[in-house]
Protein backbone atom coordinates (compact mmCIF):
# COMPACT_ATOMS: atom_id res chain seq x y z
CA UNK A 1 0.00 0.00 0.00
CA UNK A 2 1.04 3.21 -1.10
CA UNK A 3 2.29 6.09 1.98
CA UNK A 4 0.34 8.82 2.02
CA UNK A 5 1.34 12.31 2.70
CA UNK A 6 -0.83 14.81 4.36
CA UNK A 7 -0.06 18.24 4.02
CA UNK A 8 0.39 20.21 6.83
CA UNK A 9 1.11 23.55 5.66
CA UNK A 10 4.32 25.74 5.82
CA UNK A 11 6.34 26.10 9.15
CA UNK A 12 9.10 27.52 10.14
CA UNK A 13 11.73 27.42 12.17
CA UNK A 14 14.22 29.64 13.97
CA UNK A 15 18.03 30.01 14.38
CA UNK A 16 20.41 32.33 16.01
CA UNK A 17 23.44 33.43 13.89
CA UNK A 18 26.44 35.31 15.96
CA UNK A 19 28.65 37.63 14.54
CA UNK A 20 31.53 39.33 16.11
CA UNK A 21 33.36 38.53 19.38
CA UNK A 22 33.74 40.20 22.53
CA UNK A 23 32.25 43.52 22.71
CA UNK A 24 31.46 43.82 18.93
CA UNK A 25 29.43 40.37 19.50
CA UNK A 26 25.78 40.25 17.82
CA UNK A 27 22.75 37.90 17.88
CA UNK A 28 20.51 37.88 14.95
CA UNK A 29 17.46 35.91 14.78
CA UNK A 30 17.03 34.13 11.40
CA UNK A 31 13.79 32.32 10.10
CA UNK A 32 13.45 29.91 7.35
CA UNK A 33 10.56 28.55 5.35
CA UNK A 34 9.58 24.61 4.79
CA UNK A 35 6.88 22.43 3.15
CA UNK A 36 5.78 20.14 5.11
CA UNK A 37 3.42 16.67 5.67
CA UNK A 38 2.54 13.89 7.77
CA UNK A 39 2.52 9.76 6.79
CA UNK A 40 0.38 7.79 8.45
CA UNK A 41 2.79 6.82 10.84
CA UNK A 42 3.75 9.97 12.07
CA UNK A 43 6.81 11.07 10.45
CA UNK A 44 7.21 14.85 9.35
CA UNK A 45 9.11 15.18 5.60
CA UNK A 46 10.29 18.66 6.10
CA UNK A 47 11.35 20.38 2.63
CA UNK A 48 13.11 24.07 3.03
CA UNK A 49 11.13 26.89 0.33
CA UNK A 50 13.35 28.53 -2.17
CA UNK A 51 12.74 32.30 -2.76
CA UNK A 52 9.35 31.47 -5.23
CA UNK A 53 7.68 30.06 -2.31
CA UNK A 54 7.98 26.83 -3.92
CA UNK A 55 9.35 23.40 -1.70
CA UNK A 56 12.90 22.23 -3.40
CA UNK A 57 15.74 20.75 -2.07
CA UNK A 58 16.36 17.96 0.82
CA UNK A 59 13.41 16.57 2.41
CA UNK A 60 14.23 15.76 6.12
CA UNK A 61 12.48 13.38 7.64
CA UNK A 62 11.27 14.24 11.69
CA UNK A 63 9.28 12.09 14.22
CA UNK A 64 6.71 14.20 15.67
CA UNK A 65 8.62 15.07 18.77
CA UNK A 66 11.53 16.23 17.06
CA UNK A 67 8.97 18.16 14.26
CA UNK A 68 6.90 19.69 17.43
CA UNK A 69 10.02 21.36 19.51
CA UNK A 70 11.51 22.96 16.71
CA UNK A 71 8.88 24.18 14.01
CA UNK A 72 6.35 26.98 14.05
CA UNK A 73 3.16 27.35 11.90
CA UNK A 74 2.76 29.71 9.54
CA UNK A 75 -0.89 30.89 8.92
CA UNK A 76 -1.77 31.51 5.42
CA UNK A 77 1.69 31.34 3.93
CA UNK A 78 0.92 28.27 2.53
CA UNK A 79 -2.34 29.37 0.36
CA UNK A 80 -1.59 32.74 0.15
CA UNK A 81 2.36 31.98 -1.09
CA UNK A 82 3.32 28.59 -1.65
CA UNK A 83 0.14 26.88 -3.41
CA UNK A 84 -0.47 29.58 -6.21
CA UNK A 85 3.25 29.18 -7.44
CA UNK A 86 3.20 25.25 -7.18
CA UNK A 87 -0.05 25.79 -9.42
CA UNK A 88 1.81 28.17 -12.02
CA UNK A 89 4.37 26.04 -11.40
CA UNK A 90 2.29 22.73 -12.60
CA UNK A 91 0.48 24.68 -15.05
CA UNK A 92 3.64 25.28 -16.88
CA UNK A 93 4.95 21.98 -16.69
CA UNK A 94 1.87 20.82 -18.39
CA UNK A 95 1.94 22.99 -21.18
CA UNK A 96 5.50 22.29 -21.76
CA UNK A 97 5.05 18.73 -22.02
CA UNK A 98 1.46 19.30 -23.93
CA UNK A 99 3.52 21.38 -26.39
CA UNK A 100 6.20 18.88 -26.38
CA UNK A 101 3.76 16.36 -27.58
CA UNK A 102 2.65 18.67 -30.61
CA UNK A 103 5.64 19.08 -31.70
CA UNK A 104 6.11 22.41 -31.14
CA UNK A 105 9.77 22.58 -29.77
CA UNK A 106 10.57 26.21 -29.45
CA UNK A 107 6.99 26.96 -27.01
CA UNK A 108 7.88 23.86 -25.40
CA UNK A 109 11.21 24.90 -24.49
CA UNK A 110 10.16 27.79 -23.05
CA UNK A 111 7.44 26.63 -20.86
CA UNK A 112 9.60 24.76 -19.40
CA UNK A 113 11.95 27.85 -18.79
CA UNK A 114 9.07 29.71 -16.91
CA UNK A 115 9.17 26.12 -14.83
CA UNK A 116 12.48 25.99 -14.13
CA UNK A 117 12.81 29.52 -13.27
CA UNK A 118 10.40 29.04 -10.67
CA UNK A 119 11.88 25.83 -9.43
CA UNK A 120 15.50 25.03 -11.10
CA UNK A 121 15.69 21.49 -9.62
CA UNK A 122 11.97 20.34 -10.60
CA UNK A 123 12.17 16.69 -11.99
CA UNK A 124 9.73 16.86 -14.22
CA UNK A 125 10.55 20.11 -15.67
CA UNK A 126 14.18 19.46 -16.26
CA UNK A 127 13.37 16.18 -17.86
CA UNK A 128 10.95 18.09 -20.18
CA UNK A 129 13.48 20.33 -21.29
CA UNK A 130 16.21 17.65 -21.71
CA UNK A 131 13.52 16.24 -24.12
CA UNK A 132 13.01 18.92 -26.15
CA UNK A 133 16.83 19.88 -26.31
CA UNK A 134 17.12 15.87 -27.51
CA UNK A 135 14.70 16.24 -29.95
CA UNK A 136 16.05 19.55 -31.65
CA UNK A 137 19.36 18.13 -30.93
CA UNK A 138 20.72 21.42 -28.98
CA UNK A 139 23.87 19.31 -27.90
CA UNK A 140 25.40 21.57 -26.20
CA UNK A 141 22.48 22.87 -23.97
CA UNK A 142 21.86 18.71 -23.93
CA UNK A 143 25.01 18.01 -22.45
CA UNK A 144 24.61 20.62 -19.42
CA UNK A 145 21.18 19.62 -18.15
CA UNK A 146 22.07 15.54 -18.92
CA UNK A 147 25.08 16.61 -15.71
CA UNK A 148 22.98 17.83 -13.95
CA UNK A 149 19.69 15.34 -14.16
CA UNK A 150 22.52 12.77 -13.24
CA UNK A 151 22.81 14.09 -10.17
CA UNK A 152 18.98 14.58 -8.85
CA UNK A 153 18.15 11.82 -7.25
CA UNK A 154 14.58 12.05 -7.63
CA UNK A 155 14.66 12.22 -11.16
CA UNK A 156 14.96 8.56 -11.15
CA UNK A 157 11.60 7.80 -8.52
CA UNK A 158 8.88 6.55 -9.57
CA UNK A 159 6.72 9.04 -9.71
CA UNK A 160 8.61 10.77 -12.70
CA UNK A 161 8.30 7.12 -14.80
CA UNK A 162 6.91 8.54 -17.75
CA UNK A 163 9.03 11.58 -18.05
CA UNK A 164 12.20 9.43 -17.42
CA UNK A 165 11.49 7.22 -20.01
CA UNK A 166 10.65 9.83 -22.65
CA UNK A 167 13.89 11.63 -22.23
CA UNK A 168 16.08 8.38 -22.30
CA UNK A 169 13.71 6.88 -25.32
CA UNK A 170 15.26 10.32 -27.02
CA UNK A 171 18.77 9.87 -26.05
CA UNK A 172 18.97 6.38 -27.50
CA UNK A 173 16.86 7.87 -30.67
CA UNK A 174 19.71 10.22 -31.40
CA UNK A 175 22.17 7.65 -30.84
CA UNK A 176 23.31 8.89 -27.29
CA UNK A 177 23.59 5.65 -26.33
CA UNK A 178 25.96 6.26 -23.30
CA UNK A 179 24.18 8.75 -21.95
CA UNK A 180 20.93 6.68 -22.34
CA UNK A 181 22.53 3.76 -20.34
CA UNK A 182 23.92 6.01 -17.64
CA UNK A 183 20.05 7.09 -16.93
CA UNK A 184 18.89 3.89 -17.05
CA UNK A 185 21.94 2.38 -14.71
CA UNK A 186 20.91 5.38 -12.83
CA UNK A 187 17.43 4.35 -12.01
CA UNK A 188 18.38 0.83 -11.64
CA UNK A 189 20.52 1.88 -8.93
CA UNK A 190 17.22 3.02 -7.15
CA UNK A 191 14.80 0.12 -8.40
CA UNK A 192 17.01 -2.84 -9.31
CA UNK A 193 13.80 -5.29 -9.48
CA UNK A 194 11.99 -3.20 -12.61
CA UNK A 195 12.10 -5.39 -15.54
CA UNK A 196 11.07 -2.11 -17.53
CA UNK A 197 14.65 -0.54 -16.70
CA UNK A 198 16.08 -3.82 -17.38
CA UNK A 199 14.53 -4.32 -20.93
CA UNK A 200 14.87 -0.93 -21.91
CA UNK A 201 18.43 -0.54 -20.84
CA UNK A 202 18.61 -3.66 -22.79
CA UNK A 203 17.67 -1.54 -26.38
CA UNK A 204 20.49 0.83 -25.64
CA UNK A 205 22.88 -1.34 -24.90
CA UNK A 206 21.81 -3.31 -28.57
CA UNK A 207 21.67 0.11 -30.52
CA UNK A 208 25.60 0.86 -28.74
CA UNK A 209 26.83 -2.51 -30.27
CA UNK A 210 27.01 -4.14 -26.91
CA UNK A 211 25.00 -7.34 -27.18
CA UNK A 212 27.02 -9.24 -24.10
CA UNK A 213 25.01 -6.64 -21.88
CA UNK A 214 22.13 -6.46 -23.25
CA UNK A 215 21.53 -10.08 -23.21
CA UNK A 216 22.64 -9.83 -19.62
CA UNK A 217 19.74 -7.49 -19.23
CA UNK A 218 17.02 -8.94 -20.86
CA UNK A 219 17.92 -12.34 -18.81
CA UNK A 220 17.10 -9.81 -16.17
CA UNK A 221 14.19 -9.14 -16.98
CA UNK A 222 12.59 -12.41 -17.37
CA UNK A 223 13.61 -13.70 -14.33
CA UNK A 224 11.95 -10.85 -12.99
CA UNK A 225 8.88 -11.34 -14.85
CA UNK A 226 8.72 -14.28 -16.97
CA UNK A 227 5.81 -14.12 -19.24
CA UNK A 228 7.56 -10.84 -20.59
CA UNK A 229 6.44 -11.42 -24.30
CA UNK A 230 8.58 -8.46 -26.17
CA UNK A 231 11.45 -9.50 -24.21
CA UNK A 232 11.70 -13.02 -25.57
CA UNK A 233 11.19 -11.80 -28.69
CA UNK A 234 14.28 -9.48 -28.44
CA UNK A 235 16.28 -12.03 -26.79
CA UNK A 236 15.26 -14.20 -29.98
CA UNK A 237 16.48 -11.04 -32.32
CA UNK A 238 19.61 -10.76 -30.89
CA UNK A 239 20.67 -13.83 -30.73
CA UNK A 240 19.75 -14.15 -34.51
CA UNK A 241 21.87 -11.13 -34.76
CA UNK A 242 24.58 -12.31 -33.60
CA UNK A 243 24.78 -15.44 -35.50
CA UNK A 244 24.36 -14.07 -38.52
Amino acid sequence: MAEINQVLGVFSKKTQEKTGAGTTLQKAEHKTYYYVTRTEVDEYHVQPLNQQHIPSGIVTTLTKRQFLTAFSPEMDYYDKKTLPALRSLQNKILKGEELFAEGNLDEAEQSFAKALLLDPDNPKANLGMGSVLCSKQNFEKLSKIVNKLLNIDTIFLESQRQEFNVFAISLRKQALFDESINFYNKALEINKKDENLHFNVARSYFDAGKTDEALKHIDKALALKPNLEWAHKFKKYIIKQIKQ
